[in-house]
């Protein structure tokens, strides 16, 4: 019949049939996440309290026993495009600067260590004194000093100082963009306010300074480079021109310049000899053209041109003219044998015989003229012929040249180019500024730290942060049960109820009163087995716990009191044979009792006490055996259970903490199944998952767990049975009884 209640439970349980967990999940659903931080706060109240309070004093006296510092602000702009105080251009490009990594560049070579050892040069800062002293730094007592120099630094103590310098300054420096815009705040904190302020402008000076410097430096190994190439291209431009002018000398070339063909798109090479050829071609041409000319007109057998225009032809021709037309004149009056008629017939003849003289004179001239022509054109032809030949090998002569020319005017090109960038970088390093200073530091009139309200604020803060720590390490570490919301979420078993704190002999006492909060708490637990299997309140189940005083006995005592009030017949097992002790809440001798049973006595109703809770019966733990577990391992406590069933209504077996124990996983085979017993705060989480994990082992079914000795503030989630009221009674009157 056991077996069968228990199949039926396990049934039950796996099908979500049991309507104990309908009764439970009240207890599933976690408190809001506000509140669970809250409730947390509330845990650890005290520590954070103190963690706070002591971080708001140490802030105080830290801020009191601070030394005032004085703030001085410089304001510098750095602009994108480069400043041009020449009209020579920078190195980059108008656009480098545009990118989002070149105010960040600027901004960390505000902060480098190298401006920190030029101010410090600048000021002598490792030497002056006062300059610690405004830092409450201590430079070194033990300095070690040179020779018979009297107060002279040595090298190593020396080269300390400028360190431990550099190191201050770059602690109390401080850059502060303006967001939206080129300007930048360049601040140094100090207890001097004069020395803050030299050092502030000291700093944006530098800066520049550097910059130009930086700038500068930058084109010293272009410089060198092109000093090489400058003196290498000049030795070879020189031995090209050399090689030029002597080969020139040598072939006889004169070059007189270049001209370009009438298309434009070739160059001719203009030389003495070509200049010789095209003015005796021109000339041969022409002394061609005079014989052709010259020969035609000996050729001639008329009266040519020449003689029509000759003067001295046309001035006899006119004097024959007038004769002749006093002639005609004379014959028609007289005859011609007339004597003056007939001397002017004389004189017509005298003249025409002058005209062929005349005439004949300028047909011999044609000819000496085509003769010279002829000798003319003979002598410029044969030049020409001989300037030719020159033009000829000057030709060849020229391809040689013209190489070398090549080389000549490629090396001048050349040396131009680098000689002209040689002096843009020359002037590039000054010829650009992009930084300049918008307002100098001032000299501060009240101190910027410490501020109290401030450091107040912010100790508040880290307070509450440190406290925020420790209040979740130390919720990390404390693993236990907090609050009843945690049991069906963390280890997915019901719960069944939570049982508020009070101790053993009070509990007790509370028990004994029906009307007390402990009481009408079991009560509560008593209605949430009822729903758990299909017959109601489990007949047979023990009742265990991770560890000894978790309050696993007095909620065996605490449910058998319970059940025996509502009529029903109850024997309590006292199954922890190792340390016994239902006997002593009921006042009664542990001289006979389970131990005796598994031993071997058969009958277990000589071993059974009364006691004066209604239908309450004990069997107890009797005497303590060797080896309990040998006794559990045998079928009697089954049989025991069996038997024990045909005459009470229930059976209640207080049994061992479960971790180090056999005992309780034996004992689960007995019963219809398990009541898990849970101090609040007590046993890690992952101490009660292994304890259950033991039971589900050994196929034992837990109906639920019982949360026990939770405070009041825990109890505050809404998962209590309003234990503040009584039933017309204060907490006083509850202590009495």
């Amino acid at each position: 019949m056991l077996q069968s209640m228990n199949s039926k439970a396990d049934r039950s349980a796996v099908t979500g049939d049991n309507p104990g967990d309908a009764a439970g999940e009240q207890f599933n659903l976690a408190p809001p996440i506000l509140l669970q931080y809250w409730q947390v706060v509330l845990r650890w109240k005290w520590v954070i309290a103190g963690i706070v309070v002591a971080v708001l004093a140490l802030g105080l006296v830290a801020t009191l026993l601070a030394t005032p510092q004085y703030t001085a602000t410089s304001r510098i702009e750095i602009s994108r495009d480069q400043k041009k105080i020449t009209n020579v251009e920078g190195l980059e490009s108008a656009d480098a600067g545009r990118d989002i990594e070149f105010y960040q560049t600027q901004y960390s070579l505000l902060t480098a260590r190298s401006l920190a050892e030029r101010v410090s040069r600048k000021m002598r800062l490792a030497s002056n004194d006062a300059f610690f002293a405004a830092h409450g730094v201590d430079p070194d007592d033990s300095l070690l000093f040179s020779g018979n120099s009297g107060r002279q630094l040595s090298a190593a103590a020396r080269q300390k100082r400028e360190k431990l310098t550099v190191d201050t300054l770059l602690e109390h420096i401080a850059v502060s963009p303006i967001r939206g815009s080129s300007l930048v705040d360049v601040s140094y904190s100090s207890a001097s306010p004069e020395l803050s302020s030299e050092i502030a402008n000291a700093w944006t000076q530098q800066f520049i300074v550097q910059s130009m410097d930086r700038r500068f430096a930058s084109t010293a190994d272009a410089r060198t480079f092109l000093e090489g190439r400058l003196a290498d291209l000049r030795l070879r431009l020189e031995s090209s021109e050399r090689e030029l002018v002597s080969y020139a000398a040598k072939k006889g070339i004169v070059a007189l310049g270049k001209s370009k063909s009438l298309d434009g798109r070739t160059e001719i090479d203009r030389t003495l000899v070509s200049s010789d050829l095209e003015a005796l071609n021109e000339a041969l041409a022409k002394a061609t053209a005079d014989r052709i000319a010259a020969e035609s007109k000996a050729r001639s057998r008329g009266v040519s041109s020449d003689a029509l225009d000759n003067m001295a032809i046309n001035q006899i021709r006119q004097q024959r003219a007038e004769i002749a037309g006093e002639y005609a004149k004379m014959l028609v009056q007289f005859e011609p044998d007339y004597p003056p008629a007939k001397a002017l017939s004389e004189q017509i003849r005298a003249l025409d015989a002058s005209i062929k003289r005349e005439e004949g004179r300028v047909l011999s001239s044609r000819s000496a003229e085509y003769d010279e022509a002829s000798i003319r054109e003979d002598e410029l032809r044969a030049r020409v012929e001989q300037l030719k030949g020159r033009m000829n090998q000057q030709q060849r002569d020229n391809i040689q040249y013209n190489i070398v020319q090549r080389e000549v005017d490629t090396n001048r090109e050349l040396y131009d180019g680098l000689l002209q960038r040689y002096k843009e970088i020359g002037v590039a390093g000054v010829g650009a500024n992009n930084i300049s200073i918008v307002d100098t530091a001032g000299v501060p009139d009240k101190p910027s730290s410490p501020r109290l309200i401030l450091n107040l604020a912010l100790a508040l803060l880290a307070g509450l942060a440190l406290a925020a720590v420790a209040t979740i390490a130390l919720d990390q570490i404390d693993e236990g049960l907090r609050d009843p919301s945690q049991v069906n979420r963390l280890l997915q078993v019901p719960l069944l109820g939570s049982i508020p704190d009070a101790e053993d002999g009070f509990a007790l006492d509370l028990l004994r009163d029906a009307k007390s909060p402990l009481s009408e708490a079991y009560l509560s637990i008593r209605s949430n087995l009822a729903f758990s299997t299909d017959h109601g309140v489990p007949k047979s189940l023990m009742v265990t716990s991770t560890r000894p005083a978790e309050g696993k006995s007095t909620t065996s005592f605490a449910l058998a009191t319970v059940l025996g009030r509502t009529g029903k017949n109850v024997l309590l097992i006292d199954a922890d044979m190792r340390s016994p002790s239902m006997h002593q809440f009921v006042d009664k001798p542990n001289k006979a009792g389970l131990s005796n049973f598994l031993a071997g006595e058969n009958d277990w109703r000589q071993l059974v006490v009364p006691v004066d809770s209604k239908g309450l019966t004990l069997m107890p733990a009797g005497p303590m055996p060797p080896s309990a577990a040998e006794l559990l391992s045998s079928d009697r406590m089954l049989l025991l259970v069996e038997d024990v069933l045909k005459q009470y209504d229930h059976v209640i077996i207080d049994s061992p903490p479960i971790l180090g124990l056999a005992d309780a996983p034996l004992l689960a085979r007995s019963v219809e199944g398990c009541i898990f017993v849970a101090e609040a705060e007590g046993v890690a989480v992952r101490g009660i998952k292994a304890s259950l994990g033991r039971l589900h082992a050994v196929h034992a079914h837990v109906f639920g767990l019982i949360l026990t000795k939770l405070k009041t503030r825990q109890a505050g989630y809404g998962y209590g049975y309003g234990y503040g009221y009584g039933y017309g009674q204060d907490s006083e009157g509850a202590k009495d009884r």
